[in-house]
């Protein structure tokens, strides 16, 4: 399943990148009716606004005693919907390339379903609210613009911060919930559209977030996390961005 997972992320980011090459030979044959893309294009750079629609998760990676423990069946993460606000700043890198940088805030919650072997407790899901400072540094390739309108690809990778994570230690210490780790480290890849309008970009993009490092701090004592070895943030996130 894992190996078939990350052949669709495959196919997905090889047809956008197709794509985006094909709108750039249309775009080469067709540079008239750009009239608003042509304003924006003296600009060495610029900023804006973000706002977005986030789905966080976990990846989870079981350890030795899930297979041994007479506590729980099933151990799956469960995603729950958050949005994020960041400003943008765009730094041109020639015709077709930009560098990035997009800080902000990210509200989200991810959640851990235990079922357990008698079911005996019926609440057996684990909520984790986090609360993220998060630092992407993207590279955006672009296609040639066709009657303001071009296609681009991102890539980059992202630093995040949880600063609800001092809450979420009093929980842990409690022995309410498992401790995730405040810090994460993940690398992201996207694609979008950019609409050029007489003062302002639109440009919607829809972007995939995975974590590179585990992010479980794990506690001997506590079952919930004795019966994981490693979890990953895994994020996918639908954004609209107003630059200018």
């Amino acid at each position: 399943m894992r190996n078939l997972y990350w052949r669709k992320i495959a196919a997905v980011t090889s047809f956008i990148f197709c794509f985006s090459i094909a709108g750039t030979l249309v775009g080469q044959n067709s540079m008239t009716n750009n009239y608003n893309f042509m304003d924006f294009q003296r600009k060495p750079y610029y900023f804006g606004l973000t706002l977005g629609i986030n789905y966080s998760n976990f990846q989870i990676q079981k350890s030795s005693d899930f297979i041994l423990n007479d506590s729980f069946n099933v151990v799956s993460p469960m995603g729950v919907p958050g949005f994020n606000v960041s400003i943008v700043g765009n730094l041109k890198l020639g015709d077709y390339f930009d560098f990035r940088f997009l800080p902000g805030f990210s509200f989200g919650q991810r959640n851990i379903q235990y079922i357990h072997v008698r079911d005996e407790i019926p609440d057996n899901i684990r909520k984790i609210e986090s609360v993220f400072v998060q630092m992407p540094f993207h590279v955006r390739y672009k296609s040639a613009p066709y009657r303001d309108m071009r296609v681009f690809v991102v890539g980059g990778v992202n630093y995040s911060f949880d600063v609800a994570s001092n809450a979420r230690v009093r929980k842990a210490q409690q022995g309410s919930i498992i401790r995730i780790s405040p810090h994460d480290y993940a690398v992201e890849v996207g694609a979008g559209l950019q609409f050029f309008f007489p003062f302002f970009i639109f440009s919607p993009e829809i972007k995939f977030s995975q974590g590179l490092g585990n992010i479980l701090i794990y506690n001997d004592q506590l079952g919930a996390s004795r019966v994981m070895e490693k979890l990953y943030s895994r994020t996918f996130t639908i954004s609209f961005h107003l630059e200018g």
